[in-house]
């Protein structure tokens, strides 16, 4: 299970944080030779790689010390309070627990934004629940579920976060339609090449319930998105 491999080895880091550098080693940092070295290199690199997860367990802030107990204990095949097999299962229904909760809320959210958006000058709803905004009417032809589209777009969560912009990278984005989330494909063929509209997208129709990176379960998605030519 990925999370619970982020928290292992972010304890690496959180042991690695009570050492202090190779430099000027403290009376807990045994360095004597290169497998210690080693094994306290193992602690920074892998800790440095996942110490963000720590502040991003849902439900708050990781509990270092509680952490760090558990860490040591099975490393060093102590007794612990949970058996590897509890732990795992606690851990997976904790996860499960946390993403329904998180997508609740933030389906909640979604819904009060869209019934208020729909209302606003200019915005259009589909039959399937997206709204969108005509802010450039272009003059090409409409694309296909089966065509690959040429777009610059920039996508941002309703609290005003960017999560994605093929603007910013300076590179348009090209791709098949029939290869992104269904609000993609369902809004994009309403607009002729050579327009610029501004879609919400309902999170069943953008990344559900469990979200993908940078964007939370159940999170409705706002997109503004220009549509640069169908690709032959």
């Amino acid at each position: 299970m990925k999370k619970m491999n982020v928290l292992a080895f972010a304890a690496a880091l959180a042991m690695g944080m009570s050492l202090t550098s190779c430099n000027n080693v403290s009376s807990k940092a045994n360095l004597k030779s290169d497998v210690d070295s080693a094994s306290y290199a193992i602690g920074v690199s892998s800790g440095e790689g996942f110490k963000e997860n720590l502040k991003t367990l849902p439900g708050g802030e990781a509990n270092i010390d509680a952490l760090i107990i558990g860490f040591t204990q099975a490393l060093k095949g102590e007794k612990t309070t949970m058996t590897k097999e509890v732990a795992q299962k606690y851990l997976n229904d904790y996860f499960q627990s946390a993403t329904k909760k998180e997508a609740a809320i933030a389906k909640a959210e979604g819904t009060k934004f869209m019934a208020e958006n729909k209302s606003k000058d200019g915005v259009i709803t589909t039959e399937s629940g997206i709204e969108y905004k005509v802010e450039k009417e272009g003059n090409g032809p409409k694309p296909k579920a089966t065509d690959k589209v040429k777009v610059h777009y920039v996508g941002t969560l309703l609290d005003g976060t960017e999560f994605d912009s093929s603007v910013k990278r300076g590179q348009p984005a090209t791709f098949k339609l029939s290869q992104v989330i269904p609000g993609w494909t369902e809004g994009i063929q309403l607009m002729p090449v050579g327009s610029k509209y501004t879609f919400w997208i309902p999170s069943e129709l953008a990344y559900g319930d469990h979200g993908t990176q940078g964007i939370k379960p159940g999170s409705t998605l706002k997109f503004e998105v220009e549509l640069l030519s169908i690709e032959k």
